[in-house]
């Protein structure tokens, strides 16, 4: 049985796509593919989507790129109520910077790493970075998700951080993005917040469950390719048709398990829509050689992705 919770309404719903970065050639930002991709995935059903995030190689861009990214999105037709950006940066007043310039351009919200350069630090120091950031707004209102990736970031963020960022601002702090694929960790969160905040995950088969705690949607990195699916398996957790599009999912990402995520990810969007453009990446990450992306498109041809349906 699906639960739901006041919080929520604070929140975002549905599945807001964290959305792949398409290159130029010279590896800046492709503005008018990055568009055409948001309306792409916006017409599909997607109530919004999701900037700059892991998926998206957001801290390999500098802060005057995310920005005029931004813009461009919004002057190329995606309304900035649809827009999320995850405006991490390694510099605080960087982050700052663009959380404030993400926010006046009217986005729906930020999502927000902890401090992710020095490790090895203490919770109150993790406070004390999101604290810089949320009192340098200066009382200007916007909607923070918290965003929990250690095996990326190397800093988690604990239940006291979030307990403690909660309760001092609560108006501000309205979810957390937990991206750790660790079930037993994300059921945990969500029983210890839901109630107060939305708990999100960015592991695709563990929507289900999180569903039926209370989840709203999701930040998900496949459904740059197959959002319907995705949305079905967070939204319709008791359907009966969920427990195998959940192996569908679990199936994919094991036939991924040998290619460098991002990339793979990339690979998968240059073989759907036939745009090889799509293999570029930033380093550090190294795109897909030729032989990986033959090896690529042999094996989604063969697991075959109904882009219409999913």
């Amino acid at each position: 049985m699906t639960r739901s919770f006041p919080a929520a309404e604070k929140s975002f719903r549905g599945i807001w796509p964290a959305l792949l970065t398409p290159l130029t050639a010279d590896l800046g930002i492709d503005h008018a593919k990055f568009a055409a991709h948001c309306k792409a995935l916006i017409a599909s059903g997607c109530p919004g989507v999701t900037a700059f995030g892991t998926t998206g190689e957001g801290p390999s861009f500098s802060l005057q790129e995310r920005k005029e990214a931004i813009d461009q999105l919004i002057k190329n037709g995606i309304p900035a109520a649809q827009i999320m950006v995850s405006t991490s940066c390694a510099a605080l007043p960087e982050t700052l910077e663009l959380t404030r310039h993400a926010v006046t351009a009217g986005v729906h919200g930020c999502l927000m790493l902890p401090p992710f350069f020095l490790k090895g630090v203490s919770d109150q120091g993790i406070i004390d970075g999101y604290r810089y950031v949320i009192d340098g707004m200066a009382g200007t209102p916007f909607k923070l998700y918290l965003y929990h990736i250690p095996q990326v970031t190397g800093v988690p963020l604990s239940h006291h951080v979030i307990s403690t960022l909660k309760k001092q601002y609560p108006d501000t702090i309205v979810g957390i993005k937990d991206s750790a694929c660790n079930t037993e960790h994300s059921v945990g969160l969500a029983n210890a917040f839901m109630k107060d905040m939305t708990v999100y995950v960015g592991f695709e088969p563990d929507l289900p469950e999180m569903g039926k705690r209370g989840s709203t949607g999701a930040i998900s990195g496949l459904a740059n390719f197959m959002p319907r699916l995705v949305k079905r398996l967070v939204t319709e957790p008791d359907a009966a048709a969920t427990p195998a599009e959940r192996e569908r999912v679990v199936k994919l990402i094991g036939l991924l398990n040998g290619y460098s995520l991002m990339p793979a990810l990339k690979g998968i969007m240059a073989i759907l829509s036939g745009d090889k453009a799509w293999l570029r990446v930033r380093a550090p990450l190294v795109a897909l050689t030729a032989d990986e992306y033959q090896a690529l498109e042999k094996t989604i041809a063969a697991f075959g992705i109904d882009t219409k349906s999913e």
